[in-house]
Order: C-alpha cells, then structure tokens, then sequence
C-alpha cells in the first residue's frame, strides 16, 4: 500500500521521534553515570592518601608485602566496594588482595594518576586490574618512607567488582523500567504534537490538493484557491507563495479557456452568417443563371443584358466576401509580413480617393480631404495602408446617401500622424458599437462594419496602431487612427 506525502513524513517524524528519545535516555543515563563517578571520586579522592599514611605498608625502599595484605583485607571489610593496589614507579602492581584469577592486569596505565594528582577535572577514569579493558573512578597517593622519595603508588578503585554485582542486581530492573517510561511518555507526547503540528502544517496543503482536484478549467473554484493574506504577512512562506502561483496560474488557465469558448463561438457564428450573407447573392445568381438557361430563346436583349448584369454583380459580391476571409484568415494567423517605408499619406490618400471617384458620383456623395500643410512622411506598410483608407472610404461610401460628404483629414500630433475618417451616413447603432471590432455575430454588424473593419484593426494592430470609434454626438460615423511619423521612426532606431 502507498503513503500519501502527509503520511509519509508523518511516519519519517515518528522514527526520527524514537531515535531521538533514544539518544536522549542514552545521554541521560551517560549523564547520571558520570555524575555519580564524579561525586565518589570527590568524596573518596583523599582516601588513598589516608592509606599511605599507614607506616607499616612500606620500609624504607620497598613494600611490606605482609602488612599490606592485612590492611587490605581489613578494608575490603569496612568498605567491599572498593580495591586496593600497590603499585611501584613503574605502575606494575606490587601488592595486591584479590581472590586468585581475577588479577587481569600486571600494569597500570600511570598518565590518569598523573592527571589526578595533578588536580584536573573529574570524573577521571583509570585503568580496572582486574578487567582487561574496563576503566573505573579511581584514588590514588605517592608511597615514600619518611624521609626518603616515592617509590611507588598506593591505587584505590573506588568501584570494585562487589559494586558492579550489588548495583546490577539492585538497579538495573528499576533503571531499565524508569528509562522506558520515561522513553514512552516523551514519545507519546511527542507523537500528540507531532499529529497537532502536522495537521496545521499541511492543512493549506490539503486545501491546495482539494481544489487542485475540484479544479475546472471553464471556471473552476479559482477564487476558493488562493489565500487572503494580510499585508504583513511572511511572503516567504512556501505553501502560500504555491497556494498563490496555482491561484494565478488558474486564473489564467480559466480566462484562456473563457477565451478559447468565445473564440469557437464567434467561429461558428461567423461561419453561419457568413454562410447565410453567402446564400443570398449565391441563390440570386443561381437563379438569373438558371432563368438565361431555359429562357435563352424567349428572352430580349435588353432582358438578357439585365439578367447577365445583375449574375454579374452578385458574382462579385461572392468573390468579395470570399476574398475578405481569406485575408482576414491571413492576419489572424500571422501569415502576413510587413515592409515599412517611408511615404507621403497625402500621396496615398489622393490614389486612393481617385479609386473611388466614379463610385462616389454615382452614388451622389461626395469626398473630401483635409491635409495639414507640412504633413510628415509616414513609416508603414504602403499595401496595408492603402488597404486600411480603402475599406473606410468604401465602407462609408456605401452607408452614406446620396448628397452626403465624406471627410478625410491628415492631421499632424507629435511624432504621429493622425488619419480622421468620417460621413453624413446612418451612423452605428449603440447595440453594435461593443462589438464593433470583433468577430460579426449578426448580418447587420457584417454589413456595417464586420470583416472590412476586422481587416482594418488586424493590420493597424501590425503597426502599433489601433482604430476608434469617435463619438461625435451626431448623423455619422467618424473613426480615426495615427501612425508613426518617418522622422520619429528615424530618431528612435
């Protein structure tokens, strides 16, 4: 069976709890046995020199082998605890009282007597004769006759072989039991903390992965994700900083989803109007082709020279419209590249109203330029630009009555040059002007503004340019936009 993350570290604090209560019994127990060894030894450290001062133990250059067995021997008496050694300047033992076989050591290691007498910190610990690696609490005092020097060492064990036997029989039940339950109690409160801790811990956690499962794309609980914070709080904490990476992150994915909902929908609706702006002059020319068809011997010239016209007309409406989707297809999907140069807008506008003079007489409208003296020169896409005045003027033209104006105005502002295209015509109604620039939902908003317009912000967006929609407060429409004039392109490259 897998572990979840929570319970895995949860199972890691648990043996990491047992280790260290563990290491802390251990030390304890260390602690309360060195400080025992400490306090005997500082109460029996002057005893090996009350010893010494027994005449008897030594003559005048060596040991009284029989005096020092009696004396040890009435020692071990008052006191079974501790052992007795002499020891000559060498640190080998000379005298001793100990049962046959227990002696495990000929010598004493003589650098811990020098410490003591010395007078370094205790506990100090000195060779055990009678273990061969054991090290025990230790008294001892340098042997000499009067009058002459020291030859050897009186070397009490303050912690003999009776005293291991009596202290584990007497206490290591006791010891152990206290030890376990001391060892018990720290871990089970330890543990209580442990799962108290860990359930605060990880509970934005557990609030992170519920709403990361619950999570849904086209508009999930993103707002249930992140944390309220207040404005002190520690930015450094790590479940906050992610609680609010996945929050933006989700706000993102949702707003891109949204989008991606809206684009599909604008997709379809604009394939259903367009197919529907599509059957129209389709049926009209299907039936005018289909009436010189079956009617070709009945039919006038002057009739057949209408029916050829009118086919002919709503041929170009088809190839119009189709030519629009295609272009419009082409912006959106970046496959068009700019080539920006330098050139005179009032030039390009002078074309392009030239283009459509003939249209504009006949409709009885007519056009108007407004050009600034001293116009700058303008850096941009000359195709895209004369595709841009062409659209707008065409546009208007077509929504304007006859006797109506259309004006055009070049206006230098800044580094810019600002375009102002506008009519007498019907205007926009307010229920198309929010959508204006984007995908048509309606006939209507096709045939106002609709793909001409969605071509003319594409490729002013191209420039780092956008189109607008101007207010005016009366009959009309008025748009404007601004490019970069050549001398500000110049100056900044």
């Amino acid at each position: 069976m897998k572990l979840t993350l929570s319970q895995r570290l949860f199972a890691v604090f648990c043996v990491l709890l047992l280790a260290c209560c563990g290491a802390s019994a251990w030390l304890q127990i260390r602690a309360n046995d060195l400080r025992e060894k400490e306090v005997i030894q500082s109460l029996s450290r002057g005893l090996a020199a009350h010893i010494a001062r027994d005449t008897t133990l030594a003559s005048a250059t060596d040991i009284n082998a029989p005096a020092v067995r009696r004396l040890f021997g009435q020692l071990m008496v008052v006191n079974p605890s501790v052992e007795v050694y002499l020891l000559d300047k060498a640190g080998r033992i000379r005298a001793d009282d100990a049962p046959p076989g227990h002696l495990r050591r000929d010598h004493v290691d003589l650098r811990p007597i020098a410490r003591l007498l010395d007078g370094d910190p205790l506990p100090i610990l000195g060779d055990d004769p009678r273990s061969a690696n054991k090290r025990k609490v230790f008294s001892v005092a340098p042997l000499a006759a009067p009058g002459a020097p020291p030859f050897g060492y009186v070397y009490v064990v303050l912690l003999g072989e009776e005293h291991d036997a009596l202290s584990a029989k007497a206490s290591a039940s006791a010891v152990l039991r206290t030890t376990l339950a001391s060892m018990g109690l720290v871990t089970l409160l330890g543990l209580l903390a442990g799962v108290i801790a860990f359930a605060l811990v990880t509970r934005p956690l557990r609030r992170l992965t519920d709403a990361v499962r619950s999570f849904d794309a086209r508009g999930g609980p993103v707002q249930a994700i992140a944390p309220q914070r207040e404005a002190h709080e520690d930015e450094r904490d790590e479940i906050i900083v992610l609680q609010s990476a996945f929050a933006q992150m989700a706000a993102r994915i949702a707003d891109q989803w949204r989008a991606l909902e809206n684009e599909d929908r604008e997709r379809r609706e604009l394939v259903a109007n367009i197919s529907h702006d599509l059957r129209t002059p389709l049926s009209s020319l299907h039936g005018y082709l289909e009436t010189l068809s079956l009617k070709a011997d009945t039919l006038t010239d002057a009739d057949r020279h209408r029916y050829l016209s009118t086919a002919l007309s709503q041929s170009a409406k088809v190839g119009h419209l189709a030519q629009s989707l295609f272009e419009l297809a082409r912006l959106e999907h970046g496959m068009v590249e700019m080539h920006s140069e330098a050139f005179s807008l009032a030039d390009l506008l002078q074309d392009v109203f030239e283009k459509f003079e003939l249209a504009a007489r006949t409709k009885g409208v007519h056009l108007e330029a407004r050009i600034a003296p001293r116009l700058p020169n303008v850096m941009a896409d000359l195709g895209m630009i004369e595709r841009v005045l062409t659209n707008l003027i065409d546009n208007a033209i077509r929504h304007t009555p006859a006797g109506g104006v259309i004006d055009v105005a070049l206006a230098g502002i800044d580094e810019e040059v600002e375009v102002t295209v506008s009519d007498t015509g019907s205007g926009i109604s307010p229920d198309q002007r929010a959508a204006l620039f984007q995908r048509p939902f309606a006939s209507a908003g096709i045939h106002r503004g609709g793909l001409g317009l969605l071509i003319v912000q594409r490729m002013l967006q191209l420039h780092g340019s956008t189109i607008h929609l101007v207010e005016s407060g009366t009959n009309g429409t008025t748009f404007t936009f601004c490019l970069r004039a050549a001398l500000a392109h110049a100056q900044q490259n």
